[in-house]
């Protein structure tokens, strides 16, 4: 990762005397482009009064007059909704709102195990056979062809309003309240599903609605859209109305989150709020969601709101579950080289697959497809990818050779398929995989002054948010720290904390999933990246940073050193000239997973500058390759010996060499491939399996027929130590344990005597 500051011009001094901007906020606001005294007048005091005309959004009249002829004549409607928690408060808003207005209303929530997705055929079936003559949907429908087609032909009007992008062909519908619809007048193009609803609700009743403002504000965050622009509003005054909200679903709701009335602010929602409603649709069907934000009744909301706790307790148990289950697929296929993972089980919960792939991306950098089988035998999954690869892009093109059903966007996808296709799924996928761009780059806002911080900074920031997409938490650079009091905290030791000191001001900084720190990288920590946040510690409040970011530099020592030690340290660190490997096979992993500019990988071979500060990133194969690295010209060398590329870690013992053999001649119908399958029941993991089986096959003991293992009859009786390729990599292995695990002093010592004598 690359970080970037954001610049803008200054505002105007008269506009920062105005607004009674501190220098903190006035920098912020210019950042965001708030420059001007109309932006900064509707930012401060825009409220729903100021949201455009209802009626400028695509085919809105028309939508309206057909739903209100539908109330005057006493005609069913349906409201087709969706699981996830935009899905959840556009229904919620649309019943409600055509419930007040006396409509004969009903919502239909899609169940995802069920119906999947968006509109489903069958569904519209049930629905034209149950007497509805008007299909409202709300956060889906564009997809709808063939549903809507079906319904008209059966004289059911559908009106779909939605904010997914269009594909080729837009469905035949009544209407298409869209607001993005190509060529509308609306101003503003990324409301959410829920954004929408509350915009017809808005036209229906010739009114504000600000009663449905909390509703349309947890979908726009749980769904990501803009919150600039009428997003802003809808956001800002969304948890105005929340924190007084009398609903009791989400009084139930906010208490059992363990949040407080009156304090909740985007972030509460973003974590706690949304994640619950989704929790519903990700176990069960979701209308136990809707149900529980349209309860007027205490105590059933709060059994509603603590039956959908169970269920966010159980949706983290499962996540939990399927992530280890999958990381430990990756341990026993031996797919920790692999650039990208195609992870399938079939008791997998396909609730929580798109946020497992999310996880693992985020563990391992590598795009990601997590694969489960349906109730009826289809295999279902989510995909997630990295920056620099389309994931969409990627897939698209073998969507009519692997899948039946495929959608989703640069770094997310869903796809259905049929199980004999997951291994070319996995093949496919890797042999595509190419990054884009180079390093993702990461903007921060500016350096943060650590004198006179207090509390109120918090509050000086905040004047320029809610925060969200569109808006970006602000994120500070704190450069050239003193660092102290740096100690690891969790119940797993897995945050650390340390205070920051410059120029007389500091900070205590929280590093959440930072274990990777400790006391010998403090020095060369040169820039920290935080967002500010209060903490609360014995009635007492004071402000502190959440670490997003380190920039490392080597440290100024007052004698330099050639030859530095960091064997131990996991993380590349990125301050380095040059990063130099023995092996051009470790380049990808270096580009992609370690995230090295390519401007600053080299093979030691080609390598001819000189004066560099280089980190040896990957291991020799042997002390000839060694000496050949450091008869170079450098500044200072790093050891950090990370890669290596052993066919095993460790030789496997004679016993399961045994074990093997015995288990080919007893199954001589699989393929090298099957024992992918295998080699857990054995005991072993992939890699040690084909380890084994090179050994078997130059020794004479197996051969292939027809792609399938099988033992030899009459094989010539020779010792294991027979085999050239056991001996080359017990070698091997033996010599990069001895370059890894050699006493620090040992071989900075064999360094420095050779660069002292190549040098005489």
């Amino acid at each position: 990762m690359k970080w970037q500051q954001r610049t803008a011009e200054e505002l105007d001094p008269s506009l920062i005397e105005k607004y009674q901007l501190s220098p903190i906020a006035a920098k912020l606001f210019a950042l965001r482009g708030i420059d001007s005294d109309e932006k900064l007048d509707f930012w401060f005091n825009a409220t729903e009064e100021n949201l455009a005309d209802p009626s400028l959004m695509h085919d809105m009249d028309k939508a309206i007059d057909r739903i209100n002829q539908a109330i005057d004549n006493g005609e069913k409607i349906t409201i087709y909704g969706d699981y996830d928690a935009d899905g959840i408060t556009a229904t919620t808003i649309m019943t409600e709102t055509l419930s007040i207005l006396g409509a004969d209303v009903y919502y239909f929530i899609p169940d995802r195990f069920k119906d999947g997705y968006g509109p489903n055929i069958d569904r519209y079936h049930d629905i034209v056979a149950d007497g509805t003559k008007l299909i409202i949907t709300v956060d889906n429908g564009v997809t709808g062809i063939d549903e809507v087609k079906y319904a008209k032909e059966h004289g059911v009007d559908t009106i779909v309003t939605d904010h997914h992008t269009f594909q080729e062909q837009k469905p035949d519908a009544y209407a298409i309240v869209h607001c993005n619809y190509p060529g509308q007048k609306y101003p503003f193009d990324d409301y959410c599903g829920a954004g929408v609803a509350y915009t017809i609700c808005r036209g229906l009743m010739q009114d504000t609605m600000p009663e449905l403002l909390d509703l349309a504000m947890i979908g726009t965050i749980g769904d990501m859209v803009k919150v600039t622009g009428e997003g802003h509003v809808i956001v800002k005054r969304g948890l105005e109305v929340l924190n007084q909200t009398e609903r009791p679903g989400l009084r139930a709701l906010i208490k059992n989150a363990g949040l407080t009335l009156g304090s909740i602010n985007e972030t509460d929602i973003g974590f706690n709020i949304a994640p619950r409603l989704n929790a519903v649709g990700r176990l069960v069907n979701a209308n136990l969601a809707v149900e529980l934000l349209l309860s007027d009744d205490d105590v059933e909301a709060q059994k509603i709101a603590d039956q959908i706790e169970e269920l966010n307790n159980q949706r983290k148990e499962l996540t939990t579950e399927v992530y280890d289950k999958c990381m430990a697929l990756i341990r026993e296929n031996s797919w920790q080289k692999q650039n990208t993972l195609v992870l399938y089980d079939p008791d997998f919960h396909e609730g929580v697959l798109g946020l497992v792939a999310n996880k693992i991306v985020e563990k391992t950098h590598k795009p990601t497809i997590v694969l489960t089988k349906n109730q009826a035998g289809e295999i279902k999954g989510s995909g997630r990818s990295i920056t620099g690869f389309n994931l969409f892009d990627a897939l698209n093109p073998l969507k009519e050779e692997l899948f039946t059903k495929f959608g989703g966007h640069d770094f997310a996808c869903g796809l259905s398929m049929t199980e004999d296709k997951i291994g070319a799924l996995r093949e496919k996928l890797e042999k595509g995989f190419h990054v884009e761009g180079g390093l993702e780059i990461k903007e921060y806002d500016m350096e943060l002054p650590l004198q006179g911080l207090s509390p109120q900074t918090l509050a000086q920031i905040n004047q320029v948010g809610p925060f969200g997409t569109g808006d970006a938490q602000p994120i500070f650079s704190i450069s050239n720290p003193t660092i102290t009091q740096f100690f690891k905290i969790g119940k797993e030791k897995n945050h650390v904390k340390f205070n920051v000191a410059k120029k007389g001001g500091s900070l205590a900084v929280i590093g959440f999933n930072k274990d990777f720190l400790n006391n010998n990288l403090l020095p060369f920590i040169a820039r920290v990246f935080v967002q500010l946040s209060l903490n609360t510690y014995r009635n007492k409040i004071s402000l502190q940073g959440i670490i997003e970011g380190i920039e490392f530099a080597s440290p100024k020592l007052a004698v330099p050193t050639p030859v530095i030690d960091l064997r131990q340290e996991k993380l590349v660190m990125g301050f380095a000239d040059r990063y130099l490997l023995f092996d051009k096979k470790n380049i990808p992993i270096v580009r992609n997973r370690l995230q090295v500019s390519d401007d600053k990988i080299s093979l030691v071979k080609d390598y001819d500058k000189s004066g560099e500060t280089v980190a040896l990133l990957d291991v020799p194969r042997n002390q000839i390759e060694l000496n050949s690295a450091l008869e170079k010209n450098y500044q200072q060398i790093y050891l950090r010996f990370l890669l290596d590329q052993l066919p095993v870690e460790h030789i496997p013992a004679k016993s399961y060499f045994g074990k093997v053999l015995k288990y080919i001649y007893a199954h001589p119908t699989l393929s090298p491939d099957d024992y992918r399958t295998v080699a857990p029941y054995l005991g072993l993991d992939y890699d040690s399996v084909l380890f084994i089986l090179r050994v078997f096959f130059e020794l004479g003991f197996v051969k292939l027929d027809d792609g399938k293992l099988v033992g030899e009859q009459h094989p010539q009786k020779q010792p294991l130590t027979a085999s050239k390729y056991l001996r080359a990599t017990q070698s091997q292995i033996k010599f990069v344990d001895q370059l890894r695990t050699m006493p620090t002093q040992q071989i900075i010592t064999y360094v420095n005597n050779f660069l002292n004598n190549s040098r005489i």
